[in-house]
C-alpha cells in the first residue's frame, strides 16, 4: 500500500497565500501554521509528526 501524500506550509502574513504553496501538488492531507519565522511554536506541525506513519 502507498503511503500517504502530506503537505506542510508555513505562512508568517495573512496576506501570504499558502495554497500558492501547493499549486500543483497532489495531496492526501495539508498541515498549515500561520506564525512568524521566529516563532518555534508551530503546532500543526507537531500534528503532521504526530499523524504521520512509516512511507507517508
Amino acid at each position: 500500500m502507498a503511503g500517504q501524500r502530506i503537505g506542510y506550509v508555513r505562512v508568517s502574513t495573512v496576506e501570504q497565500n499558502a495554497g500558492r504553496q501547493l499549486d500543483g501538488l497532489t495531496l492526501d492531507f495539508t498541515f498549515t501554521d500561520r506564525a512568524s519565522g521566529r516563532d518555534t511554536d508551530r503546532p500543526e506541525l507537531q500534528g503532521l509528526i504526530k499523524f504521520a506513519r512509516d512511507g507517508d
